[in-house]
């Protein structure tokens, strides 16, 4: 028999799949002996009936005639080797999936053969079988729709009682492999969408719909697992931390989009399931009691994982009504839902608490739930809040009167970086999810400005209140009417159908009280120094959306607060003119006002929510850079000149202004006559390497950059407008007082001093001509700079006597002098609040007219 099996035949013909199924036929048991062949006959006959499909249609008809399904389920009852197993499932799944023909498909489902394989018991301690087996599963469900799904199950007075393929492939919705969990809910994506609405009875039946409360408890263990991840990043932040991190979000959000994607498959009650277990097993006893409010300082990750998680589930699963519960779940105190995250609700245990992220990864004692918290300095809130209404209690809580609305807005004021990041966040999320009612927004005090414009634009045109006055009024009683019962009704259902235990919070009049809870929170953020520029940023795109039409919603307090804020950021900005980096400081701040006019007009913050747990970038190299390196001067600059811009972009929107494209400084001034670059024959160009200079003005001197080969140079200091360098020449032998630049590197942030014991030398600190982060080219490599890259590079110029050394130190001064009264002259414009409002006005009414003059701005 196997000698005839080898013959010459025609491999793709009727013939050769007759031959295969009759000698496939004559096997009564499958061993180690004979199983090669049936592997490759299996493998043949699924190649035969793929092409005949295509090409010949007796193949397909020969196939059923011989009924050759039940011969491959005959075969794998008498097998003894997974081999063959793994074989028999790899034809039937290549088999399903290339057969186009609709009769084809029908037969292959019918007879209960497809059913007998799905149920089979096979030997999954073979990782490999599983995996063919859940392919097998897959590949079947990519061919159902309303005509063959009713081929796999089983019904009983017109109800589905069994469905094989659904119930076998939930069971491995869980497992450890991900690309098993993967295919297992493809293939119930398959399942919902088909709409078959006995089948969509079956899988929310009582008995199934348990799966959907498992998926979410899946979906908290990964909570937890976060929250481990996040914790071990903060005691040994790095680049391996930071990818385990982000490839754990990765599968978070997978799932969440996951929900998504069942919703959107229109199951009836399916929304509502997956809005049931979210709250009841995942908001309220997990996220929500570990945003838990103490007056300490200190870092609390838990919140920070939670304020992620929830800005992931707004964002992502776009349920009405879980949406807006979580919103009315803010108006409660977070002791409402404690009960929730420690006693049994609604016949439901809740699984390992919310780990602390500084709970070692692993610790067992999982049972005793440590939350984390949302810390919030009370002293530091603002008088004009309404959030002052909380009181502290003797134990160093802040009272239960807090709500979490209100704790999120005083976390604003005194959160550190990470946790004002994350209630950003949220804040930003839930005012871009639309389906959260606009009353509900205006509750939450964050409606956006277009949005109140336009309802009462609407309100005005259909007669509700008194036309122009309804509308440019600041008070709506029909708008107070529709937060109170919008947000009433979500508030009782909370009470009634989740249980939470606790006095209904009263609800204000008037929306106008709850935006300027926000506007005050942003108002107070804008005024903190410990907060990095980019979360500012975010506090900008905020505020920027809610900004009233009229400067009457800012009070006093908050303009003068504001203001203040501007001035001290002005100061500290002018010194930096005297600083380290004032070549660069036009360019970055050209660059940054650019960048943060995108940032607060954009559609969406600048930031992923993810961003949230991730350390920035800059605490990476606390421990790298040295604090009193021109890298670190140069970051401080950086920072501080996105603080600044942001203030200024808040000033003239407060005024009620359009942003100019470019901040209001003046161009730079003409060559002068009279200056060292002038006598050197620098025509307003730096000096590249090999140029030819006048020395008129230099001084020899000598230096060797490396030990024992000592040269002699010419010395000159050079400036010209903003820049500056610093240049080494050799005299040329044939032409005298010239020479050729053979070193140069940057004046500013020189710092020359004349040594202690040898007065003839003159030490110089020599900084990068750029900064690594602003060089889009070296920026991918920021990452992996080394700290010996971060150094400063020192020279000590030896002169022929005293005399000479301090003119040396005398021209480098006085040419430093100049190049930062010209960065100080170009910016002066910019720290005139009253006088740049009015000249940004100006350049967005109309184009400047160039002159030589100073008139001109707008000129990067």
């Amino acid at each position: 028999m196997w000698r005839s099996f080898w013959r010459s035949r025609d491999r793709f013909s009727l013939d050769e799949l007759r031959y295969l199924t009759e000698q496939l036929a004559k096997v009564q048991i499958v061993n180690e002996v004979n199983k090669d062949f049936v592997i490759e006959a299996l493998r043949s006959i699924a190649e035969l009936i793929t092409y005949g499909d295509q090409h010949d249609s007796s193949f397909f008809e020969f196939f059923m005639e011989k009924q050759v399904m039940g011969e491959f389920v005959r075969i794998l009852k008498i097998s003894r080797t997974v081999t063959v197993s793994l074989q028999l499932l790899q034809t039937i799944s290549i088999m399903i999936q290339n057969l186009k023909g609709e009769h084809a498909i029908y037969y292959m489902f019918s007879n209960e053969h497809m059913n007998y394989l799905i149920t089979y018991s096979f030997d999954f301690s073979n990782e490999e079988l599983l995996s063919y087996y859940i392919s097998f599963l897959r590949a079947i469900s990519g061919k159902l729709n309303k005509n063959t799904i009713s081929l796999l199950v089983k019904t009983q007075n017109d109800e589905v009682v069994s469905f094989p393929l659904y119930v076998e492939a939930i069971r491995y919705a869980f497992h450890e492999e991900n690309m098993i969990r993967t295919a297992v809910r493809a293939l119930t994506l398959n399942v919902y969408h088909v709409g078959d609405d006995g089948v969509n009875r079956y899988v929310t039946s009582a008995i199934h719909a348990d799966y959907f409360s498992n998926l979410v408890t899946f979906f908290h263990k990964q909570c937890v697992t976060l929250t481990g991840l996040v914790s071990g990043a903060v005691k040994n932040p790095g680049h391996d931390s930071t990818s385990t991190i982000l490839a754990a979000v990765d599968e978070i959000e997978d799932n969440l989009y996951y929900f998504s994607d069942v919703i959107s498959a229109g199951i009836p009650d399916v929304g509502r399931l997956i809005t049931d277990n979210i709250l009841q097993l995942l908001i309220f006893p997990l996220l929500l009691p570990s945003l838990r409010i103490e007056a300490v300082d200190e870092l609390q990750i838990g919140a920070v994982t939670s304020l992620y998680l929830i800005c992931c589930i707004l964002h992502i699963v776009k349920i009405k009504d879980l949406a807006n519960t979580i919103a009315a779940a803010l108006f409660f105190p977070v002791e409402a839902f404690k009960h929730n995250s420690e006693s049994k609700l609604n016949g439901y245990m809740p699984g390992p608490g919310f780990v602390h992220e500084s709970q070692p990864p692993g610790d067992e004692n999982l049972n005793e739930v440590d939350t984390g918290h949302l810390t919030v300095d009370v002293a530091n809130l603002s008088s004009s809040s309404h959030i002052h209404a909380a009181v502290i209690a003797q134990n160093g809580c802040i009272g239960s009167h807090l709500c979490l609305r209100e704790a999120l807005l005083s976390c604003l004021s005194s959160g550190d970086d990470a946790l004002v990041l994350g209630c950003l966040g949220v804040l930003s999320t839930l005012l871009q999810t639309k389906e959260l009612d606009e009353s509900m927004l205006d509750a939450l005090g964050i409606l956006p400005q277009r949005k109140q414009h336009k309802k009462l634009l609407l309100q005005a045109l259909v007669g509700e209140g008194s036309g122009e006055e309804q509308l440019f009024s600041s008070e709506s009683r029909s708008i107070r009417d529709g937060i109170g019962s919008e947000l009433d009704g979500y508030l009782q259902k909370l009470k009634e159908q989740y249980g939470v235990l606790y006095s209904s919070p009263e609800v204000e009049t008037s929306p106008r009280v709850y935006r300027f809870q926000v506007l005050d929170a942003l108002v107070n953020l804008f005024c903190r120094s410990n907060i990095s520029a980019e979360t500012l940023w975010d506090g900008g795109w905020l505020l920027r959306q809610l900004l009233p039409y009229s400067e009457a919603e800012f009070n006093s307090h908050h303009l003068n607060l504001l203001r203040g804020s501007y001035k001290n950021c002005s100061s500290a900005l002018q010194q930096e003119t005297r600083g380290l980096w004032p070549d660069l400081l036009i360019t970055v701040l050209c660059d940054e006002w650019k960048k943060c006019k995108r940032a607060i007009e954009a559609s969406s913050p600048q930031k992923e929510p993810k961003c949230i747990l991730l350390p920035s970038q800059k605490s990476c190299y606390d421990d790298v850079i040295p604090s009193e390196s021109s890298f670190a001067a140069g970051e401080r600059m950086c920072e501080l000149v996105k603080v600044f811009v942001l203030l200024h972009q808040l000033q003239i929107f407060s005024l009620g202004r359009a942003l100019p494209d470019q901040p209001p400084i003046f161009p730079p001034a003409n060559f002068p006559e009279i200056s060292r670059a002038k006598t050197a024959g620098l025509n307003a160009s730096d000096p590249k390497l090999g140029t030819e200079l006048r020395l008129a003005d230099a001084v020899p001197c000598r230096i060797a950059f490396e030990r024992g080969k000592e040269r002699h140079f010419c010395f000159l200091a050079i400036s010209v407008g903003a820049s500056g360098w610093l240049v080494l020449a050799e005299e040329l032998p044939l032409k005298h007082h010239f020479g050729v630049v053979r070193v140069t590197a940057p004046l500013a942030g020189s710092n020359p001093k004349i040594d202690d014991k040898y007065s003839r030398w003159l030490h110089l600190r020599i900084r990068p001509s750029t900064l690594p982060f602003l060089d889009p080219v070296k920026s991918g490599a920021y990452g992996k700079v080394k700290a010996k890259a971060l150094v400063d590079g020192r020279w000590t110029l030896a002169f022929r006597d005293e005399e000479s050394c301090k003119s040396a130190l005398s021209m480098i001064l006085d040419e430093t002098k100049r190049q930062s009264d010209e960065v100080e002259r170009r910016l002066k414009p910019l720290f005139d609040l009253e006088k740049s409002v009015e000249s940004s006005k100006l350049s967005v009414s109309r184009p400047q007219a160039s002159s030589s003059g100073e008139t001109p701005l707008n000129s990067c």
